[in-house]
């Protein structure tokens, strides 16, 4: 239910705010946005969700600070780190990919990096409020895993434009 909530907000401000903008600008656009959109609704899931529920609740607990020594987990062996790096690229990885492609094609590798270290540190600085760890390896991996997909992002680009210019071209043909 605490989940359903913040689903809903979030489906709320898609459908009142962000749809209507993004269809005038064509096919292509509504595409490319609606896609990082979703995407970037799951990574809240994974990583700071339930929070309108939560908000009330966000001072009653001991803020944890973040752990600053990098893969340290990794050093002492700690847990199931190997999967926790992993499954950090991966998380980020489709970032790194759509990214650029909101940015009308012209984002850098800088700049996504840019991006994607910013949303990796302001979901690692909230998570201890939600009552989560927080971890620098995690902003590493992050960043690491959007390099990634702008690297598959640089290797797909000519069949993703492709696909997008044939969505752009429907556009002015109707």
């Amino acid at each position: 239910m605490k989940y359903l909530i913040d689903f809903t907000a979030l489906a709320l401000l898609y459908a009142l705010v962000f749809f209507r903008k993004w269809k005038v600008r064509g096919k292509d656009i509504l595409l490319v946005n609606t896609l990082l959109y979703i995407y970037l609704s799951f990574v809240l899931y994974f990583t700071l969700m339930p929070v309108i529920t939560a908000l009330p609740f966000v001072f009653n607990h001991r803020y944890k600070p973040m752990n600053l020594v990098p893969f340290i987990d990794v050093s002492m062996g700690r847990g199931d780190f190997s999967r926790q790096v992993v499954l950090n690229m991966i998380m980020t990885v489709p970032f790194g990919f759509l990214f650029p492609l909101t940015r009308n094609r012209t984002a850098k590798l800088g700049r996504t990096v840019f991006f994607c270290f910013l949303m990796s540190l302001v979901i690692e600085i909230l998570q201890p409020f939600f009552n989560r760890s927080s971890d620098v390896t995690d902003l590493i991996t992050n960043v690491t895993g959007g390099i990634l997909g702008y690297g598959f992002y640089m290797i797909f680009r000519p069949v993703t434009f492709w696909i997008l210019d044939h969505l752009k071209s429907e556009k002015t043909e109707n």
